[in-house]
């Protein structure tokens, strides 16, 4: 008897290819029969177990979150709706060069408080892992969502040269060759940069070059935050299409966007680069989230050599009067790299969650308007931020283009990535509302996709890039990560004023068969697993 017979489903299937209506058949986590127009046709249905009666929803492969955050919340949160309620069914990991593996004992706490705004500091993690298998077993015990990972090359560049801002010697070259080979051995998809987060940023292009051809050995990707989404956005997008061709390796480009004012209607420049590498036979994929802040912390937008020697030194920085100044002088005159070359804007500087919670009256605020409140400069409450919050204030960074957004989320190469960060009081919607905004506002309402483009940028299409034989489309043999969403209703629920809002409109989820989302309610089942690099 076959476990499930989802009847009567208007089935997206993936490809882009108009919808259908079709009963599906799942048994032991794969989808083994598809019968299209069964009711109409007079043929045998399939039975089963149980026959789940679909009219009127739309049945679609499980949506892939290509950039994702969630690189502790898997492990310390097993409901972790915000991703399984919008139907998010894998997500990758590792993301903007730092993560958690390949570690040793001084570099795992190296990274953990550099990345306290992003994941919380982890003393509610069994850090039971260092290398990057270790991680992906430590997963594969039982996580809501299925999980791939990239090797984080700040990490890497932690591990084997330090927070020194200089080139890697032979010997510490070869090191981070090593890890990367090991960690792609282990099961890594790829390998990700930050390349405006220390201390991966101190990695020339060369170096960079090296790693990526470890990485294209395998038949991985690399997935640069690259060096600027400001002052420089065009330049430096040009710099990892050079790099990736130069090291003969698949490019996917993180959050691939166009921000501040510099960068307003440039879209289709950024576009017509991508379209000349691609037609000349580059391999190039791109993510978006459809909003228009990023997010990310406070400590992000600070000049690099700040941060030089790691958090302690840069704490320190902070506490010198002169140093200081000259650091105020960077982000308001200058424009530091952190801030991606252009001049900071404290009134699009909001805080969104703090480590300190004696800081919590600030969350929700921006600088400047905290700085009024308390009748000071703003790089005077920013500083005394990051010195009282060891670093950990997140915050949410007003500086995008709805033009933008909607221009590149066209692309032929397009697919969907939330980068949410599910820290603080008030984190970015996007983190739970990324996947029904695109169903709901872009395709249905705005039309700016239709929904069989949209459920293709967010399936098959990231698929594709990860090398998943099948996963994707909704395809006998190919496994049961699916989502049931009624078109008519699907939306964010998420709003600004209220981030951890699920969706609505998406009434199951099924991971590897099984109900992880029923009837809209989280189900206690944990069917994710790592997904390991197939191919290579």
């Amino acid at each position: 008897m076959i476990d499930l017979v989802l009847r009567d489903a208007e089935v997206v299937d993936g490809s882009g290819a108009p919808s259908y209506r079709a009963d599906v058949a799942v048994d032991d986590g794969r989808i083994v029969s598809i019968v299209k127009e069964a009711a109409a046709a007079g043929c045998q249905r399939p039975t089963g177990t149980r026959v789940l009666d679909t009219e009127g929803l739309a049945l679609s492969p499980g949506f892939i979150d290509m950039h994702a955050h969630s690189d502790l919340a898997l492990l310390r949160d097993p409901d972790h709706s915000a991703k399984a309620a919008q139907g998010v069914t894998l997500e990758v990991l590792g993301q903007d060069g730092l993560s958690y593996a390949p570690v040793d004992d001084r570099t795992l706490a190296e990274v953990r408080r550099a990345i306290t705004g992003w994941n919380g500091d982890g003393s509610d993690i069994d850090f039971d892992w260092r290398t990057v298998g270790e991680y992906l077993d430590r997963l594969d015990r039982g996580i809501a969502v299925n999980a791939a990972y990239l090797i984080p090359q700040g990490t890497v560049r932690m591990y084997a040269v330090g927070w020194e801002d200089r080139p890697a010697t032979e010997a510490e070259l070869n090191r981070m060759r090593q890890l990367v080979s090991e960690g792609m051995e282990q099961g890594a998809v790829g390998m990700s940069s930050g390349l405006t987060y220390t201390p991966g940023m101190y990695a020339p292009d060369s170096e960079l070059a090296e790693l990526c051809k470890v990485v294209a050995g395998y038949d991985g990707y690399y997935c640069p935050h690259h060096r600027s989404y400001g002052a420089g956005a065009l330049q430096a997008y040009e710099e990892m299409v050079a790099l990736t061709h130069e090291a003969g390796c698949a490019l996917h480009l993180a959050h691939a966007t166009m921000n501040f004012g510099v960068n307003e209607g440039r879209a289709p420049e950024l576009l017509a680069l991508l379209d000349k590498a691609l037609d000349q036979g580059a391999d190039i994929t791109l993510d978006t989230y459809p909003y228009t802040p990023g997010s990310t912390t406070l400590a992000a937008m600070l000049p690099s050599w700040a941060h030089e020697g790691g958090p302690e030194a840069l704490l320190t920085r902070l506490r010198d009067d002169a140093t200081a100044e000259r650091i105020r002088h960077h982000l308001e005159e200058l424009g530091s790299d952190g801030c991606h070359g252009v001049p900071i804007a404290w009134d699009t500087i909001e805080i969104s969650g703090v480590s300190n919670k004696a800081l919590t009256p600030h969350i929700g605020k921006t600088i400047a308007d905290s700085a009024h409140l308390r009748n000071e400069t703003p790089w005077v409450t920013a500083r005394r931020l990051l010195l009282d919050d060891d670093r950990g204030s997140t915050i949410l960074h007003h500086v995008g283009h709805e033009e933008n957004v909607r221009t590149i989320m066209r692309h032929r190469v397009h697919t969907g990535g939330s980068d949410g960060i599910l820290q603080g009081a008030k984190p970015h919607p996007r983190a739970y509302g990324t996947f029904p905004k695109y169903l709901g506002t872009y395709a249905r309402d705005e039309g700016v996709l239709t929904l069989e483009e949209c459920v293709a940028h967010l399936t098959s299409r990231p698929a594709a890039r990860l090398r998943l034989p099948d996963r994707g489309l909704i395809k006998e043999g190919y496994k049961a990560d699916l989502v049931l969403f009624d078109p008519r209703t699907v939306a964010a629920g998420s709003t600004y004023d209220s981030p951890r809002t699920t969706p609505q409109g998406i009434p199951h989820v099924l991971v590897d068969g099984r109900f992880v989302i029923e009837d809209g309610e989280r189900t206690d089942v944990l069917a994710g697993r790592a997904i390991r690099r197939t191919a290579g």
